[in-house]
């Protein structure tokens, strides 16, 4: 049998361990800043260098664009796991902004998996002894040295207590809080960079995503916050004899210390042992997707990482939980702003989808809401047009977050955990079961959620209901009209009221005026870089009359490149 701990906490084999500067019990404040900072300046570097089509070998094409910025996010990837504990989590979390960053960037995230080598026995040792003021004898009856599994913020250990319980033990990484503190004061800085940023910083609030990676991070370190949300998620599920959840010992648990129950099960994703235990699969995928459901729609409290290490199966077919350091909270005045958002999905109504965004804060407000609204409502026609059960969570929510990209979108956490756990819940799923489809399970959820939220059977299926929802659509739209037309009139007098008028023809004049007007000045750049140099070399001065006249010589390239660009853009005008 194999206990599961975490997906992410699964060592290396021995040919794969490296040393990391990071793995120790003191940092260098400098070093580490030295170590981040070097890291923020090559990647804007890089992601400056992307945009620059001469540095293309025979032109810029999209799909060199693509293979540059993927080898970009792989990266990213392997110096996030170089520079530690903080920068991995920071991935991890980052894996669900897609309203942040590019497809390439978000995927490669999401493979970050934190294993790297354990650290000694000796210092398990050390601070089980500072810890609880005995040692590990005096508290257990034994004690694995060899940690079952291996993270960057610490190791399990399986022991048994003095009174015959099996046990597991999870061990905090030394120092790990002081390298927090050290990193996220760094952190701080750039947030403030990127805030304060003419590119990135507009429509985006980098101090708030800072102090929310601030909240999750300092939260999964504490293992007596840990041990709260283990036993708050067993508490919500004793009803439910299909889950398991291990039981937490608090006499043996510390904010770096904590035990739990040994509880060993099939990994979720071993097919090969599930069906050698002659266990349903295809039922075990029913279950995960049931049981995420009910945390959402009837606790509001869900595990927010639910990937194939936290999920086991045990011997007679119960689902199993592990890993409770990064839970998820929906308040019920959420819940109902998401049930607004899902009713405007299933009206295929934009603008209810983006007035209930708007509310939820996942969507802010901005002059012209033209093209947010279209790309919703393209959305809603190409996806939502198809059967229920046909629809795809990973597929919906990768449109959605492509729609969210370069656009005023700031989802939350709990959104974003959310979309991450239905797409991987799916994708265990499928898994187990390749005809397994997740919104087929939850169409009943669903069907219960529209019936509570005021649908009755008369307004689905009924001529006349329909006809009636419709008649008093129309007499609210009518009755709405004179306060709408007043609305308008007072922005008028306002002056809030701005109206946008788009000549082609005027702007392709200022188009040519604009290149006219570079070129005049690459004109002027190489005269005054070429007389340097004449004037330099006159008076012996080689070297600085030749690095005159390389600049002079790539100025008189680009205003080369400029000329064939206006006189394509002449021809094209006189095609028109």
């Amino acid at each position: 049998m194999l206990v599961s701990v975490s997906a992410s906490e699964l060592t290396f084999p021995k040919q794969n361990r490296k040393a990391y500067r990071w793995n120790r019990d003191n940092y260098s404040r400098q070093r580490r800043f030295v170590d981040i900072w070097a890291f923020v300046l090559q990647l804007l570097s890089s992601r400056w260098w992307l945009s620059k089509s001469w540095s293309y070998l025979g032109g810029m094409t999209e799909a060199k664009r693509a293979a540059r910025r993927r080898k970009q996010a792989v990266w990213i990837r392997e110096t996030l796991l170089d520079l530690g504990p903080t920068f991995i989590k920071v991935g991890q979390l980052f894996s669900t902004r897609a309203d942040l960053f590019p497809a390439e960037y978000v995927e490669e995230l999401s493979k970050l998996q934190d294993r790297v080598p354990a650290f000694n026995y000796e210092i398990v040792e050390r601070i089980i002894e500072q810890d609880f003021g005995r040692t590990i004898p005096e508290l257990y009856c034994s004690f694995d040295p060899i940690p079952l599994a291996a993270a960057s913020l610490g190791q399990v250990h399986r022991a048994q207590l003095q009174s015959g319980e099996e046990v597991v033990v999870k061990i905090q990484r030394p120092g790990l809080k002081k390298l927090f503190d050290i990193d996220l004061r760094i952190l701080k800085g750039i947030a403030h960079y990127f805030q304060n940023h003419p590119k990135w910083g507009p429509g985006r609030d980098w101090l708030g995503i800072y102090e929310e990676c601030c909240k999750i991070l300092y939260e999964e370190i504490d293992y007596l916050n840990e041990g709260r949300n283990a036993d708050q998620f067993r508490r919500n599920f004793r009803e439910q004899t299909w889950v398991y959840i291990p039981r937490v010992f608090w006499r043996y648990a510390t904010p770096r210390v904590l035990t739990l129950e040994y509880v060993p099960g099939l990994k979720i994703s071993n097919y090969d042992a599930i069906d050698a235990a002659g266990i349903d699969r295809k039922q075990i995928a029913q279950l995960s997707a049931k049981a995420y459901l009910y945390q959402l729609l009837t606790d509001g409290f869900f595990h927010a990482d639910p990937h194939p290490g936290n999920l086991a199966v045990s011997s007679d077919g119960q689902l199993i939980f592990y890993d409770f350091g990064m839970m998820g909270r929906i308040t019920p005045i959420t819940r109902e702003k998401l049930l607004k958002t899902f009713f405007g999905f299933a009206q295929k109504d934009a603008n209810k989808v983006i007035a209930s965004l708007i509310d939820l804060g996942a969507l802010l407000p901005v002059e012209d809401m033209g093209p947010i609204r279209r790309s919703i409502q393209y959305m809603l026609d190409n996806f939502m047009g198809q059967p229920f059960d046909q629809q795809s969570v990973a597929q919906i929510g990768d449109d959605l977050f492509e729609i969210a990209y370069d656009q005023p979108f700031r989802f939350p956490a709990t959104f974003t955990f959310v979309m991450r756990a239905f797409s991987t819940l799916e994708g265990v799923g499928r898994g187990l079961d390749p005809s397994f489809n997740f919104m087929e399970v939850a169409e009943p959820f669903a069907a219960e959620l529209m019936t509570n939220g005021g649908f009755s059977n008369n307004q689905r299926g009924d001529l006349f209901g329909e006809l009636g929802r419709q008649a008093a659509q129309v007499s609210n739209t009518a009755l709405g009209l004179p306060r709408r037309m007043e609305d308008t009139l007072d922005k008028l007098e306002q002056g809030d009221l701005r109206m946008r008028v788009r000549s082609a023809e005027t702007d392709r004049i200022l188009r040519r005026l604009n290149l006219t007007h570079m070129g005049t000045n690459y004109a002027l750049l190489i005269g005054a870089f070429t007389l340097s140099a004449t004037i330099l070399l006159v008076n012996k001065y080689v070297w600085l009359a030749a690095i005159a006249a390389f600049v002079a010589a790539l100025a008189s390239l680009v205003f080369l490149r400029l000329l064939l660009r206006i006189k394509r853009y002449d021809s094209f005008e006189r095609m028109l």
